[in-house]
């Protein structure tokens, strides 16, 4: 009798410098299944997918990989892959600067006589592998060229064309709106009819609900419990996520009774020359002391475009209109201008444009403060590791060390070493570009306890969010944009899902 699951990790347990990642996990997979993994960030997620794909080589860790009934040693990733074990990374692999059909094929070209690449094939069978992922596209497009969203459904191709009998994707969805998400869920299912096994890791748990077959829950390294589909529920699995029962996911605070406005956009554009239109068209928001202020809208709406404006317009764009602060016309020309006004902004990536990933903890938390912390342009570095630690204490930043190197800090720590960054100039007004984007829902409740700390102490805050339930739970009164329109105002007792939708599909 077939065994019926196809994977099988028993007993892994994988240590690092100063932490130990992995404490005897335990995994069950079965053939044809959809399995999510979920956990806080730094629950070992990713790390134990990096054991079985053989990132992390046999010899590194201990325990077994049992797949297809055999215990496997794998030297290297070609060796799972050679299984038809494939593993898509959050941070895709394909060289934007190839074909999607070289893209497909590469490290595996398909040849004849042995040596000579048969390049008539190799687009034959690109072709095959991206209708099977359900994607209309020239095969001669640079990949880099094409959405995140058919990025990630090459890779899959890419998977298929290596005969993938188990999947791994690791937070597929993190970047993706709302439809390429739904996409790739059908996919998923699809491809179980054709029975792939895939294991998905993932901090949305309506996606879990949605399409998952069994779930394991990670927390601090170890298995906490595998659920089935008849067991899962949003609650139950936050509550093995994080320990403990989290009746809100809001942290509650007093109701905002009104205060002196300390930000005003008046008529507020900008034009974009490339695009050859306004992605910030006649905007006029207001923000008081002690408030909230939500921005919602689709993606691709002029959301970043409005903070980015207010912030200096580090892009360039052509811009006119008004920015008043405290009750006075301000030139903010740059970011430096607006810094110097009160103003700071947390960036929607933090990979990309809110972090140096390779510098340490205490680089990134005082990077926007040198000047606090030098005289006649040499740093200070006790001061510099005081402002360090202190955020790092205020943040509850969870770090062996502030010389900690923040690439190897779990994305909600990495948020927070970034909200700490702008904290570090003292701004009286903070603009949050998607917060708790791919943070954990432990991680969240954290993020959304500082902005309410920051409030007490009499900030204000923008939020700029994709996740509706955000922009209703944390705000005091939302702005709605379309298309770089302000199209709707609303005080948070009158804002439904519902009415926030139609206006932002005007």
């Amino acid at each position: 009798m077939e065994n019926k699951d196809i994977l099988i990790m028993k007993s892994i347990s994988k240590s690092f410098p100063g932490v130990k990642a992995l404490d005897d996990v335990n995994l069950n997979v079965e053939r044809g299944e959809v399995h999510f993994i979920v956990g806080e960030n730094g629950a070992g997620k990713s790390t134990l997918m990096k054991v079985l794909s053989g990132i992390y080589h046999a010899g590194t860790y201990n325990g077994d990989i049992i797949f297809d009934n055999e215990i496997k040693h794998f030297h290297g990733i070609n060796d799972s892959v050679n299984c038809g074990i494939v593993i898509i990374n959050q941070e895709l692999a394909l060289f934007p600067n190839m074909t999607v059909y070289e893209n497909i094929f590469v490290g595996h070209e398909v040849r004849k006589n042995g040596s000579i690449i048969d390049w008539d094939q190799t687009k034959k069978q690109a072709k095959k592998y991206l209708k099977m992922v359900g994607l209309d596209i020239d095969i001669y497009e640079l990949a880099g060229s094409l959405s995140v969203g058919k990025q990630q459904l090459i890779e899959i191709a890419k998977a298929l064309s290596h005969n993938v009998r188990l999947l791994i994707l690791d937070e597929p969805t993190a970047a993706l709106n709302e439809d390429d998400s739904a996409n790739l869920l059908r996919l998923l299912i699809e491809l179980k009819k054709d029975g792939i096994t895939s294991i998905m890791i993932s901090h949305k748990l309506k996606e879990v609900e949605a399409i998952a077959d069994s779930l394991t829950v990670l927390r601090d390294g170890k298995t906490i419990i595998r659920m089935n589909r008849s067991e899962i529920n949003e609650q139950e699995i936050i509550r093995n996520m994080v320990g403990r029962e989290i009746e809100d996911i809001f942290p509650k605070r007093p109701k905002f009774m009104g205060g002196e406005v300390v930000l005003e956009t008046v008529h507020l554009n900008a034009f974009d020359k490339e695009k050859n239109r306004y992605i910030v068209n006649d905007v006029n928001i207001k923000v008081r002391k002690g408030e909230v202020v939500g921005i919602s809208g689709l993606m691709g709406a002029g959301r970043t475009e409005i903070a980015l404006t207010i912030f200096g317009n580090p892009l360039n764009y052509k811009t006119s209109g008004s920015t008043i602060v405290f009750g006075k016309v301000v030139n903010l020309n740059s970011p430096k201008a607006a810094i110097d006004h009160g103003i700071a902004y947390v960036s929607e990536d933090r990979k990309r444009t809110g972090l140096i990933l390779t510098e340490t903890i205490s680089q990134n938390v005082t990077i926007s403060a040198l000047q606090r912390i030098s005289k006649h342009g040499v740093l200070k570095f006790i001061e510099q590791a005081i402002l360090a630690e202190k955020y790092v204490k205020d943040l509850d930043i969870r770090t062996p060390s502030i010389l900690q190197i923040v690439k190897n800090l779990s994305g909600g720590n990495q948020q927070k070493v970034q909200v700490a960054k702008w904290l570090c100039v003292e701004p009286k007004i903070l603009i949050l570009d998607e917060p708790t984007r791919g943070i954990d829902v432990g991680a969240k409740y954290e993020i959304y306890t500082i902005i309410n700390e920051l409030i007490a102490k009499g900030m204000s805050i923008i939020i700029i969010s994709s996740e509706l339930p955000e922009i209703l739970g944390m705000c005091d009164r939302i702005y709605v944009i379309a298309e770089g329109n302000q199209t709707a105002e609303f005080n948070i007792e009158d804002a439904t899902p519902e009415k926030i939708m139609e206006k932002a599909t005007i």
